[in-house]
């Protein structure tokens, strides 16, 4: 029989050691790379889940004419010139469009009102007082206007509007084209049901409001 003399026994255990150790580092190795790449995954479909809700989250559905449509939503600041003009010239045509009916002309300026402050008001009373709205239910008269345009600066706040727009007055006998050119500025508001855009008229003030031409019939 042969003999394993204490030094080769002591060599023995240290290979088994280093064979331990060695094994050791890579299981570590392995649990490293394993636990970094879980990290990995579940950052990743934690990025992919906060996508997928902030996609769904803009979208919107609308119901128009019985018909479901979907819409997506978008920050204020990537429509404010859109919706700055579109309140301004929602205001104007609701303001000015006239029919000879005291319930009409009521609504329709109510809701105007609802998108300004009281220089809207003021104007309104002034024209009241001055039997404007009377003039236009006794004489069967119907006002239209056409917004032809509005600009908006949006370098400063609040901002600053011009609208240019085209007034048609129709009478029994003639029809009459107006100019009118007013200015204000706007101020964010809440939104709500009778502001949608979020914004509200403040000085409103007429700059120009002349005759253009009159059409006999």
């Amino acid at each position: 029989m042969f003999r394993i003399s204490g030094r080769e026994k002591e060599g023995i255990m240290f290979k088994k050691m280093r064979n331990i150790e060695t094994a050791f580092q890579h299981v570590r190795g392995l649990v490293i790379v394993l636990t970094v790449g879980y990290f990995i995954a579940i950052c990743y479909i934690e990025y992919q889940n906060k996508a997928l809700i902030a996609t769904i989250q803009s979208r919107l559905y609308v119901l128009y004419n019985g018909k479901v449509l979907e819409a997506y939503a978008a920050d204020r600041k990537d429509n404010v010139a859109v919706e700055a003009r579109d309140h301004v010239k929602t205001f104007h045509q609701l303001f000015f469009t006239l029919a000879p009916d005291d319930k009409f002309i009521q609504a329709n300026v109510t809701k105007a009102l609802y998108l300004a402050d009281g220089s809207a008001k003021r104007e309104y009373d002034n024209l009241s007082e001055n039997g404007y709205y009377n003039n236009i239910i006794a004489g069967n008269i119907s006002q239209q206007i056409e917004v032809d345009s509005v600009s908006v600066d949006l370098r400063s706040y609040p901002y600053h509007f011009r609208c240019y727009a085209t007034q048609n007055i129709v009478r029994t006998t003639s029809t009459v084209t107006r100019s009118l050119v007013t200015e204000g500025d706007l101020r964010n508001v809440p939104r709500s049901d009778n502001n949608p855009h979020g914004f509200l008229i403040e000085r409103w003030n007429t700059l120009e409001n002349k005759d253009l031409k009159t059409v006999n019939h």
